[in-house]
């Protein structure tokens, strides 16, 4: 049974058959690649808009019905061309391209780079399931002011390079690779990481407080932040072994100094010079921080200090400061945890590996 049609109308008949041609064309839909094919049998109708612009105005938008065994011509509508999915590998190679500055601290924003991804991912917490790096809120106002967060604006800023480049990209994927790409750079373990965070509005804005008081002496602090965030003891001595990397800066966090004297590489340094060395109280004006005795050019901070005292996590450190490979190995795993709190990753999520620019 031929499906019923509207017919054009007669001034626009001529049109329509200078427009045929001898063959017909199927009516093509838009596919998206999340999408399942759908087969069809029989005699069916399809609804089409024709578009015929041939001195016709508005009146040449016409519908019609019709069938495969219609003489009149089928419109292909134009296949959507599916989107390039995003090579992050070249969004990792762009990052790469801008940690080295001479011109930056101790040339290089590698540290502040991981910095950043540090405390945008750290302020999850487990109980109420909120917080951590899936919103990307420190763009907001309330959260970049916390005070933990204090000169992270250069890198968010830094970074904003590469989201001109990139901006299909989240920012919260975007300062975790920085991350990722900041401890590879430098020397340090292969990270794996995953994309799919999304960009949130200012009310997903954690509470201040969520961060670690690096002027606290105390290793239940610590434990009381950390726990919150799902970590355990020897996590939590993991993770500051990132203190390798980097100084401390008065007009940030009030502290002074690195904590190494290779801060730009990635190494088991941390440890090894916290049991190495020994640690007196600085004198000055800042705030308590201890600097080694004999040099004087190196620096430690009251959390640190907890790390050696407390027999539970001093054997950590005894751990990471004789053995380079077991720390990278277990950092590397840590720091993907970190990363990834708060973000709600599908079953199949790809899992990257990322090549250093340096290897």
């Amino acid at each position: 049974m031929i499906a019923s049609r509207v017919l054009l109308r007669a001034p626009l008949a001529a049109v329509a058959r200078r427009v045929a041609t001898t063959s017909s064309v199927r009516v093509a839909s838009r596919a998206y690649s999340s999408q399942a094919s759908s087969g069809g049998s029989g005699i069916g109708s399809s609804l089409v808009i024709a578009a015929l612009s041939t001195g016709v105005g508005a009146a040449g938008y016409h519908l019609y019905l019709e069938n495969e065994k219609s003489s009149l011509p089928k419109v292909a509508a134009a296949a959507e061309k599916p989107k390039e999915p995003l090579d992050y590998q070249k969004v990792y190679n762009a990052i790469a391209a801008i940690i080295e500055d001479e011109n930056y601290d101790d040339g290089s924003y590698g540290p502040v780079f991981l910095r950043l991804a540090w405390h945008a991912s750290g302020t999850y917490d487990k109980s109420t399931q909120d917080g951590g790096s899936n919103f990307a809120t420190m763009r907001f106002k309330p959260e970049a002011g916390h005070g933990a967060n204090a000169g992270l604006g250069i890198a968010r800023e830094r970074l904003n390079r590469v989201k001109d480049q990139f901006p299909e990209i989240s920012y919260g994927d975007l300062w975790t690779l920085a991350g990722v790409a900041a401890i590879q750079e430098l020397g340090g373990p292969i990270v794996d990481w995953r994309a799919g965070r999304v960009d949130g509005e200012e009310n997903n804005s954690p509470p201040d407080g969520r961060l670690p008081d690096a002027g606290r002496p105390d290793g239940q602090h610590s434990r009381d932040i950390f726990y919150k965030m799902g970590f355990n003891d020897q996590e939590i001595v993991a993770l500051l072994g990132a203190h390798a990397l980097g100084r401390c800066h008065p007009d940030r966090s009030g502290f002074d100094g690195p904590w190494t004297a290779s801060p730009t590489v990635f190494t088991n340094a941390f440890y090894t010079e916290l049991l190495g060395r020994k640690w007196v109280e600085k004198k000055w004006s800042g705030p308590k921080q201890f600097e080694d005795k004999e040099s004087k050019s190196l620096m430690m901070l009251p959390a640190d200090m907890a790390m050696a005292k407390d027999k539970e996590f001093r054997k950590w450190v005894e751990v990471y400061a004789k053995d380079e490979k077991k720390f990278f190995d277990d950092f590397a795993k840590v720091s993907q945890k970190l990363f990834e709190l708060g973000c709600n990753f599908g079953e199949n999520a790809k899992v990257y590996q990322f090549k250093p620019t340096t290897a």
